[in-house]
């Protein structure tokens, strides 16, 4: 949001140990330049859609003007899929979460254009969102979508997906609650699987990859890939009673 700084990039009773240390980013400062029209949006429509970061928990109530369950993407990249996702299911509030400002130009503009009432966009560190933002159990689902998997290993400890960050997600979704992971590297998948197995509030919806589910739209990038033979690994875990 304008004036809002970009920092590095969701019911237990349990906070994670050291979750009140710094953390090490996820990201690093890239991805390209405004368009005129991610721009323009950017500047008109964060004060009606944006969502300035604070270091207190929303009530998701105020923000959308009703009761609903809600739902948190994180890292939207242009945000395509974030706003096909919250147009299927407009009894559902969205909140999405990234770090760079095309991407948040990108979906503000899509809102305006798909007349999105409920999707919210918070431009700043997904930890910090969800540790400050976002309360105990507030959360009906999450989702993660292709997150920079860091593939050389010496940068592995950069990646999203690790006990600290999972185990604060599982405090923030709601009993019946979801967690959706998705990635296109293998050894990542990997790594996902165990860190999600090993998080004693969530359980696996299936054997250990689940099927992509129909939410999900396939993108024209990850159709490519499939067609040349590359893989997508989903990963659906609950949060149960």
């Amino acid at each position: 949001m304008p004036g809002t700084p970009v920092a590095a990039a969701g019911a237990g009773q349990r906070e994670p140990a050291g979750a009140e240390h710094p953390h090490i980013r996820s990201f690093c400062g890239r991805r390209g330049h405004f368009t005129a029209g991610q721009r323009s949006a950017y500047e008109r429509l964060a004060p009606r859609f944006g969502l300035p970061f604070r270091d207190s928990p929303i009530d998701p109530a105020e923000v959308f003007g009703r009761s609903a369950p809600l739902a948190l993407e994180i890292g939207f990249g242009m945000g395509e899929s974030t706003a096909r996702i919250a147009a299927a299911r407009p009894d559902t509030d969205f909140i999405g979460v990234e770090v760079y400002p095309p991407g948040v130009g990108s979906l503000l503009r899509l809102i305006e254009l798909e007349g999105l009432s409920n999707l919210r966009v918070i431009q700043h560190d997904a930890i910090d969102v969800v540790r400050t933002m976002i309360a105990p159990a507030a959360l009906a689902a999450v989702h993660l979508f292709f997150p920079d998997p860091w593939p050389k290993a010496r940068h592995h400890k950069r990646r999203l997906v690790r006990p600290d960050f999972i185990a604060l997600l599982a405090s923030r979704i709601r009993t019946g609650g979801y967690l959706h992971c998705a990635t296109d590297w293998e050894d990542y998948a990997q790594q996902m699987l165990a860190v999600l197995s090993a998080e004693p509030l969530l359980a696996n919806t299936a054997a250990d990859f689940a099927p992509r589910p129909t939410y999900r739209p396939l993108t024209k990038f990850e159709a490519r890939g499939l067609q040349r033979g590359y893989g997508v690994w989903d990963l659906v875990f609950s949060r149960p009673a």
